[in-house]
């Protein structure tokens, strides 16, 4: 078994990504206003959809220049915090990959792994603090765990998708500790944070597209 993730196939994951994220439009600015003040989901889907026209672009690029150019695009298009956490994420996967035309499963891991860095150094936040951390967390961790105890990229797949969706599901019973939920009573107990949520949407999907590609 093995895969090879070109630039166009994940040029085709973030339209996927796009989709997903588009369609839930409603249920992720409720969650949002519940704890904060509504404007993530419209930011991270403009982000997706200035990548999904330059799609054709982004899918002619090695890997490592892909993940460059989605960077500059998300810091450039995505308002708030959001676009300078997922700018400063692609930007540290494009380091991370630097020279590579396509990523295997370690340079997934590898990719994922440096955007959390990077969010977490860049925000100044750490799993617990009921961010889109607590859903990429997991899933990195999973990945890592994955490759070492030497289980099929088919259940690895699986296993980090299941992990994104339990952290952002997670996030219910954490309390804020930044944004504007920390202003609340309760400081956003018993709610889903949506910048985990959207989280969850991505890698669940970009582990869909692996699963297509992987050779039995």
């Amino acid at each position: 078994m093995g895969f090879e993730l070109t630039g166009k196939d994940y040029a085709d994951y973030i339209k996927k990504a796009y989709e997903l994220i588009h369609e839930n439009g409603d249920y992720v600015t409720e969650l949002d206003l519940a704890t904060g003040d509504g404007d993530h989901w419209s930011n991270i889907n403009m982000g997706f959809e200035k990548l999904v026209e330059k799609s054709e672009e982004l899918g002619q690029l090695p890997i490592s220049e892909e993940f460059k150019e989605i960077g500059k695009t998300m810091m450039a298009v995505i308002g708030g915090s959001s676009g300078v956490l997922y700018g400063s994420a692609y930007l540290a996967a494009a380091k991370a990959v630097k020279g590579r035309e396509t990523l295997d499963c370690q340079g997934v891991c590898d990719s994922l792994e440096a955007m959390l860095e990077a969010i977490i150094s860049r925000g100044q936040a750490k799993e617990g603090f009921k961010t889109m951390i607590d859903s990429l967390g997991p899933a990195v961790m999973a990945y890592k765990k994955g490759i070492s105890d030497g289980i099929s990229e088919l259940e690895i797949c699986e296993i980090v998708k299941q992990a994104a969706v339990d952290g952002a599901e997670n996030t219910k019973n954490m309390e804020a500790v930044k944004g504007r939920a920390t202003y609340q009573a309760n400081k956003g107990l018993g709610h889903l944070d949506p910048g985990a949520v959207t989280m969850s949407y991505q890698i669940g999907t970009l582990m869909n597209c692996i699963k297509e590609k992987i050779n039995f």
